[in-house]
């Protein structure tokens, strides 16, 4: 009586050794399979909506308020994602372009002078030229963030002293 748990185990274990589990079938993404009628890459139902995706949507849409606190976090996220292309003045020399890569535009040009916010935040989102998408890498917070930085960047090389509020001019005025 002791030994018939001994023997099924055994023959458990025997049966399991197929060739099958060292070398499963299975197929490629894009091939047909004839258990679905068509491709094995499945369609998701119908209003199906991803994990955070309507919070990612309304992110992206929304673009904050300006804040010491959101361009302290796009000089800090454009020094990581955007500085080793663009530089860190945004003139388009930074260290990656001193390697070869092609030089991106200066944000100091007429016409990124003139391009909306919008602009900035759909070429990180979607990539642009040689630049690739950096969507699945920054959040769409850090991306108006990075936005308002380079906005930033634009205005301390192109400003005049009418643009400095009047209490700070006067004392600008007066500093030797």
């Amino acid at each position: 009586m002791s030994r018939l748990p001994l023997i099924v185990a055994l023959a458990g274990l025997l049966a399991a050794c197929d060739q099958n589990m060292d070398v499963q079938p299975r197929y490629s993404e894009y091939s047909r399979a004839p258990l679905f009628r068509g491709s094995v890459l499945r369609r998701p139902p119908a209003n199906t909506v991803a994990r955070d995706d309507l919070e990612r949507e309304k992110a992206a849409s929304t673009k904050p308020a300006l804040s010491a606190e959101l361009l302290a976090r796009g000089r800090a996220r454009f020094g990581i994602f955007c500085s080793p292309c663009h530089g860190a003045g945004g003139d388009g020399n930074g260290v990656i372009v001193q390697r070869g890569m092609p030089r991106p535009t200066s944000y100091h040009d007429d016409r990124l002078l003139a391009a909306d916010d919008q602009h900035f935040f759909d070429v990180i989102t979607n990539g642009y030229g040689a630049m690739y998408s950096y969507a699945a890498r920054v959040p769409p917070r850090d991306r108006w963030a990075i936005t308002a930085y380079i906005r930033a960047l634009q205005l301390s090389r192109h400003a005049s002293l009418d643009d400095v509020p009047p209490d700070e001019r006067a004392r600008l005025e007066s500093s030797p």
